[in-house]
């Protein structure tokens, strides 16, 4: 893992790949465009106040495609 967990979001910073369960993709939040993506979807549709947003254990994207998410594209 990079040295990039100070720039993940702060409720997840330990957490590489975050979901969005309402278009099952999943961002990689050492990906500075996901991340981004990811924010910006965060503001735009609420998706932690809908409880929309998840993390995956262990935190792989393996784990991520076993639950049904796909890898956003670039």
């Amino acid at each position: 893992m990079s040295g990039r967990a100070s720039s993940r979001l702060s409720r997840f910073e330990k957490s590489r790949f975050i979901g969005a369960r309402d278009t099952m993709i999943v961002y990689d939040c050492d990906d500075a465009d996901q991340l981004a993506r990811l924010e910006s979807r965060l503001g735009d549709d609420d998706l932690l106040g809908r409880n929309l947003i998840q993390s995956f254990g262990p935190d792989t994207l393996a784990e991520a495609r076993n639950r049904g998410f796909s890898l956003a594209s670039c």
